[in-house]
């Protein structure tokens, strides 16, 4: 069990939900969609994180929109925090980064291609703050436990792990459902991807494509395979998004999707082993 502010995250705990839009594209925008999250939130009474970037260091086109920065970033979800109360969390790219992030987020997110950057996560764990490292695209769900391990050497325990799929071929993804057994058997409590787990790396050319529609079934077979809270991104117009729109749910379609995952849950409660 990890605690994320008053949420506590694990197989006695409700689902933690991580949601958000993929970047930050500006204050009021961001905001906005914190605003109504936390009414959702509030609503079916979830523990919910918000997530936006303000680097997306990672795009598949040098020209692509990253965001806003560090700074004019740390202030939006500073903001968010407090006009929200929601939690916050951001990803964390380079080490020097993890001191001022964790001055703002409650949880620490290290992007799934540096999961096995050591002197990234030990900057990251020794903030003391949440970890929640996203596994690689390129590595086994028994392959986590080295990162769990490079954490608690440091003496931070305080571990999140994001399956987010494989890479299978060239341009496409695969989740493989028995990672997430196999992941809580590391201890740390699993969170599931399943915006990012449809993405088609580089689609469109110079950007990246995805399947949308395949979020909810994704994000179903997670929750019926035992995971410990899901991360969604969101957006109001996800085919306008400056970064991973054909990946994200509109943000009018979150409630529903929400519920039934919550339905899957409750119909398996008690048949996963603890964490």
């Amino acid at each position: 069990m990890v605690e994320v502010g008053n949420y506590k995250v694990g197989s006695e705990s409700p689902l933690l939900w991580v949601c958000g839009p993929c970047v930050i594209e500006g204050r009021d925008f961001t905001l906005g969609v914190a605003h109504r999250l936390k009414e959702i939130a509030d609503e079916l009474k979830l523990p919910l994180v918000f997530k936006a970037s303000f680097d997306k260091a990672n795009r598949t086109s040098g020209k692509s929109f990253r965001g806003v920065g560090l700074e004019e970033g740390l202030k939006t979800l500073d903001a968010v925090r407090r006009a929200t109360g929601l939690p916050v969390t951001t990803d964390v790219h380079e080490a020097q980064q993890a001191a001022p992030v964790a001055e703002v987020c409650e949880i620490l997110q290290v992007p799934a291609f540096l999961a096995r950057q050591t002197d990234l996560l030990e900057a990251c764990g020794k903030t003391g703050r949440v970890v929640n490292v996203k596994k690689g695209q390129f590595m086994a769900p028994w392959d986590m436990k080295n990162v769990v391990a490079k954490l608690a050497e440091i003496g931070n325990p305080r571990v999140l792990l994001t399956e987010r799929g494989t890479t299978f071929g060239y341009g496409m993804l695969v989740n493989d459902m028995r990672a997430i057994p196999w992941m809580r058997e590391t201890g740390a409590p699993v969170i599931f991807d399943a915006t990012h787990s449809v993405q088609r790396p580089a689609a469109l050319g110079n950007r990246t494509g995805g399947d949308r529609e395949m979020v909810p079934v994704l994000a179903r077979a997670a929750v019926a395979a035992g995971c410990d809270g899901v991360f969604l991104e969101t957006h109001p117009d996800p085919d306008r998004a400056p970064s991973d729109g054909p990946n994200m749910i509109p943000l009018d379609q979150l409630p529903d999707l929400i519920r039934l995952c919550l339905r899957v849950r409750e119909a398996v409660a008690g048949n996963h082993p603890r964490v």
